[in-house]
């Protein structure tokens, strides 16, 4: 893939690949919250018919190679490669597209999480109910379709969502914060001011500690493995996020970094070490791994199989106890019969 054919991918289904959707919308252009930040008011402009984006709050623009450049903070080589692994509909390599996709998008409800099929999928990612609390279930419809997917509020009121079948986001595009206290469950509930600003650490939680993951899935999973730990807990939720996250992470004394085993994490994790030398990389317990829930899941793994090794151990022991005492019959036997011939 080249630029050209980079750029004439629909801008709107790369936006909607990363979870972006448009706030309004005509023939001629869509309107959607800013992709590299929050923001209250919509200001990334998609120009449909000619393909190309404008950002409004901060005066820049371009092409669908800019936006991959500027979202993921990478080259254009990286851009086209990261392009030609994904699969675009809109992407025809000899002829232009001009398709346009309809997003009309809706949150119907949020509730605790309740639906058995949900905590199924929590427990093929290796998470128990500990990371319940920490959830909600989301219904919401996409182009007249109903769906429900497990839901994380970022501090900006929008949704990162997943199901076995989807990974994506709703309304703002946001950084999540909780704060996790092993003895109040209700501690990770992130409260934020109407400024936008987090809201102060829950009572008796330590305000100088956090814990940074890049995702969704990483973060409950970090719930997950720490049975004493009490502090603040960040994702990301997008590599693009970084600045806002760097930011954040300016309160706190004592920096634990759990980001993805590769170039896009460690590009990160070397960003926040630069900015806060005091801040302690610890993705080495996990360098097998890409990511701590795939972590979680090999560990996961192989308690199962040890324990299944367990269980069939006093098996084996019983049956060779029982060869013994059989050896031990005999034995006597051959003897007895030994005496009375003598």
């Amino acid at each position: 893939m080249n630029c050209k054919q980079l750029n004439s991918i629909a801008l709107e289904e790369v936006l909607a690949a990363l979870g972006h959707l448009p706030v309004k919308q005509n023939d001629k252009e869509a309107w959607y919250f800013s992709p590299f930040g929050a923001e209250k008011q919509a200001s990334f402009k998609v120009d449909r018919p000619n393909n190309v984006w404008y950002l409004f709050s901060e005066g820049v623009g371009g092409t669908t190679t800019d936006l991959m450049q500027k979202y993921f903070g990478m080259s254009v080589n990286d851009a086209l490669l990261w392009a030609s692994g994904q699969n675009f509909s809109s992407f025809q390599p000899q002829i232009k597209p001009i398709r346009k996709i309809t997003t009309e998008y809706r949150i119907d409800k949020v509730m605790d999480l309740q639906n058995v099929h949900l905590m199924d999928y929590l427990r093929e990612r290796g998470l128990s109910s500990k990371t319940y609390p920490y959830v909600k279930e989301v219904w919401f419809t996409i182009k007249d379709k109903s769906y429900y997917a497990l839901g994380s509020e970022n501090r900006s009121g929008g949704w990162e969502l997943r199901n076995p079948y989807y990974k994506g986001a709703l309304l703002n595009k946001d950084i999540s914060i909780w704060y996790i206290d092993p003895v109040d469950p209700n501690a990770g509930t992130q409260e934020a001011h109407q400024d936008g600003a987090p809201a102060v650490p829950h009572a008796g939680i330590p305000g100088c500690r956090i814990a940074v993951v890049e995702g969704f899935m990483d973060a409950l999973s970090f719930i997950e493995m720490q049975s004493s730990y009490r502090g603040a807990l960040l994702a990301l939720n997008s590599t693009a996020l970084l600045k806002r996250a760097i930011e954040e992470l300016a309160q706190y004394s004592e920096i634990n970094l759990f980001l993805d085993n590769d170039h896009a994490g460690e590009n990160c994790t070397a960003q926040i070490m630069a900015t806060y030398p005091h801040a302690k990389d610890y993705s080495y317990l996990y360098s097998s791994c890409k990511d701590l829930n795939e972590h979680l899941m090999a560990k996961k793994q192989r308690q199962a199989l040890s324990a299944q090794k367990t269980a069939n151990a006093p098996q084996k022991e019983a049956g060779s106890a029982e060869q013994k005492e059989n050896c031990k019959k005999e034995t006597n036997r051959i003897k007895k019969g030994v005496r009375r011939r003598m």
